[in-house]
């Protein structure tokens, strides 16, 4: 049935019908529609079959008129030339020779008159692309004893066996004998010439094409009532193609499921394992009990919950809104069986990083419109077909949403409009030092009043203290704010080992990790809020390398609290038993608990009865496996190292939300001064108006799509690399259930 479906559609394309997108309730069963299908395709082939042969002959007779006319030309051309040599000939002598072939005449001064000269012809069409070819070929084959003519067809012509329209020339080849003749008819095959039949006889010839042009005109009606035929069989099928397709899929489907069944040793009944919500077990017996009443069978379906070792699939209940930030996650890896999903904090996480990157409260506007043009839509837009870019960022314009509001915050902090600041909270705190404010780039200013309450203070904007400020600001907050991330990272390890009861994960893996990780970067963060505090001038970068190479040196003006010295010593002493804390024991307990998990238990009873076919089904979870003390404790060297290394380049790699976030300021600071400002200086319309418009394009060009593409996918990789590598693994697998709604056309 799906295949007969797959040639109806052909059929539609090929006739300019596609099917109709519109569904309703099906009133047919599956074995009625398989006999209405089988009927539909049977009389379609027959139809397409006498279209075809009709639309043969139709061309075979186009052709064959089209040699009546040209040949004829030859022919008339040549009697009349004849004619007017003969004359010349009687002239000069008594008597005259017949005229056996006209064409030839010009040569007869060469050929003796006593031998007589049976001459033969065919004529045809060939394509013109081959016409050069084949003439060479026949004067080679025939060694020049062949006489060849050939006339242009000026229009294309419909090929009889292909169908398609060729430019061909009419030819006629004259030649003696018969062994030349079947070199002719070889030739002609070869090179795909059509031959037909032609008479000299004037007379015959305009007989001829008055019937072959009456025979064009029968067939030409005979072959438009048939393709009005097959067009309203087709709009007959258009109408329920969709119908009936959809139902095929079903049937399809449902044999595909039932073809995972098991007959029971009886074989009088299907057995079935598959995976269930917990939530939803009622519902799948009501679902059984309605089935059985539905089909009225006398013996009603066993529900049983079965006991299993196997890894359950996961299944995280989604709504629209959530979705998008889920197939986020799920496209890293999916969560294995009750671990901690990272989707519930890339709700707030991922558009926050993003927005640290994008702040601009301007564009963040326009992207929030944007989204809000799919989101009031959606109805309408869900139900049509979208490129593949559209509709990408319609399937994620909840994440685009979030990501728009936060950027709106973070630009309201950054106080930047397509990197013009506004006064939006209060006047500034600062003011020049010199009534025409001529050294604000040069020198700086000075404080003068109660400090900007929200973000930064707008007269910083073009100052000589703002991009040395900026600098600073951006990228402390972007430590601060991946120390935070990683911490929270192995806080949710914490409580992934408590909820699978993992005690040696929490005390050798959870504690090392957090003392190694707060005692470095945790304590760099500690420290650059201090100086924010404090408004210290301590270099922060002497601070921590000097904490390695010279810990019990003394800070001088570098120091931020009392007891600073102290607290960097003991901090560094808990960084370097942190590692050796993560490697060892977790080996050597791990080989303990599994001696402990197996003693006793090197022999077994056999199972018996029915009971072996399922243990045999789980031989490998409940075998005793031998336990690699070297494996394991290489597995958890590389573990180590990893984390070490990583926690220096993990930190390291937030500082990416800097140097984005600079490069957005900049890129839009450069296209307001440098085009809107400056074509606005010209006092100019028309420069105005050109500058206005290579603004837009500019900042919808770049700073709108490239530099959000570009903030994304750096908040992705923040997201699948220095955040998920702390706790999740992600090697679990989806919980797919049988439904008709995930029907796909093109799934076979």
């Amino acid at each position: 049935m799906a295949r007969k479906l797959n040639f109806f559609k052909e059929q539609m394309l090929k006739a300019g019908l596609p099917s109709k997108s519109s569904i309703s309730q099906v009133d047919i069963n599956i074995g009625d529609l398989e006999v209405k299908l089988g009927e539909l395709e049977a009389e379609l082939i027959e139809i397409n079959a006498n279209s075809e042969k009709l639309q043969r002959s139709y061309n075979e007779l186009v052709e064959y008129k089209l040699v009546l006319q040209k040949a004829g030309d030859f022919f008339g051309a040549a009697q009349s030339s004849a004619i007017e040599q003969q004359r010349e000939f009687e002239s000069r002598r008594v008597g005259g020779d017949s005229i056996e072939v006209p064409l030839l005449l010009e040569q007869e001064s060469s050929v003796d008159q006593s031998k007589p000269v049976n001459l033969g012809f065919l004529s045809g069409l060939v394509p013109r692309g081959k016409s050069m070819a084949f003439e060479r070929i026949l004067f080679r084959a025939t060694r020049g004893n062949v006489f060849l003519k050939q006339a242009v067809v000026e229009d294309p012509v419909p090929d009889p066996i292909s169908g398609e329209k060729v430019e061909k020339n009419v030819f006629v080849v004259f030649y003696s004998g018969e062994r030349a003749k079947n070199k002719i008819l070889k030739i002609c095959e070869a090179f795909g010439a059509n031959r037909y039949p032609f008479t000299e006889d004037l007379g015959k010839q305009s007989q001829m094409i008055a019937e072959v042009s009456g025979k064009l005109a029968e067939l030409k009606t005979t072959i438009d009532v048939g393709l009005l035929h097959r067009a309203n069989l087709l709009q007959t099928i258009r109408e329920h193609f969709e119908n009936w397709n959809l139902l095929a899929r079903k049937e399809k489907s449902i044999y595909h499921i039932l073809n995972m069944l098991s007959l029971d040793v009886t074989k009088q009944c299907l057995v079935a394992e598959g995976w269930g919500p917990v939530f939803a077990t009622k519902q799948i017996q009501e679902a059984l009990q309605r089935a059985a009443s539905d089909s009225n069978s006398q013996v009603g379906a066993i529900f049983q919950v079965l006991l299993t070792t196997e890894a359950p699939p996961t299944y995280f209940r989604t709504n629209k809104f959530s979705t998008a930030f889920q197939e986020i996650v799920d496209a890293y890896g999916v969560a294995k069986y009750q671990e901690a999903n990272p989707g519930v904090y890339t709700i707030v996480t991922f558009p926050f990083l993003f927005a640290v990157m994008f702040g601009d409260w301007g564009h963040g506007i326009c992207l929030l419109l944007a989204t809000l043009y799919f989101i009031l839509r959606e109805k309408k837009l869900s139900s049509q077909k979208l490129g593949d870019i559209t509709e990408m960022a319609f399937g994620g314009r909840y994440v685009i949403l979030m990501m728009s509001l936060f950027s709106i915050y973070t630009g309201l902090i950054y106080n930047e409009f397509f990197s013009v600041p506004f006064e939006l909270f209060g006047r500034s705190a600062y003011a020049c030092r010199s009534p025409d404010c001529s050294d604000s780039t040069t020198v700086g200013l000075i404080k003068a009043g109660s400090t900007y309450p929200f973000g930064l203070d707008p007269v910083w904007h073009g100052t000589r203290s703002e991009l040395p400020f900026l600098n600073s600001l951006k990228m402390k907050m972007s430590i601060l704010l991946g120390v935070a991330q990683m911490n929270l990272g192995i806080i949710i390890s914490y409580f992934n080992a408590t909820f699978f009861k993992n005690s040696i994960n929490i005390w050798f893996q959870f504690l090392p990790q957090m003392i190694f990780l707060n005692s470095l970067f945790g304590y760099l963060s500690l420290l650059i809020i201090i100086k924010w505090c404090t408004g210290s001038n301590a270099d922060l970068y002497h601070v921590m390398i000097y904490m390695f190479l010279g810990p019990t040196e003394d800070l001088a003006e570098n120091q931020l609290f009392p007891g600073q010295k102290n607290v960097q010593i003991v901090l560094l002493l808990l960084a370097l038993v942190a590692v050796p804390w993560m490697l060892l024991p977790k080996p050597f307990l791990l080989k303990k608990q599994h001696e402990q998990r197996f003693q006793g238990q090197s022999y077994a009873p056999l199972p018996s009865g029915d009971d072996s076919l399922e243990l045999d089904s789980h031989h490998d979870s409940h075998g005793h496996e031998e336990f690699e003390f070297s494996e394991v404790f290489v597995h958890q060297l590389i573990h180590t190292i990893e984390f070490v290394l990583g926690a220096v380049s993990n930190t390291a790699s937030y500082l990416r939300l800097w140097a984005l976030s600079l490069a957005h300021s900049e890129l839009s600071s450069v296209f307001y001064d440098k085009v809107l400002v400056l074509s606005a200086g010209f006092n100019n319309i028309v420069i105005l108006i050109v500058g206005i418009i290579v603004f837009i394009f500019a900042t919808v060009g770049v700073l709108l799509l490239m530099e959000t593409l570009s903030a994304f996918l750096h908040a992705l990789r923040l997201h699948w690399v220095e955040f998920q590598n702390k706790f999740y693994e992600g090697d679990g697998y989806k919980f797919l259930p049988f439904s008709f709604a995930l029907l796909d056309e093109d799934d076979e």
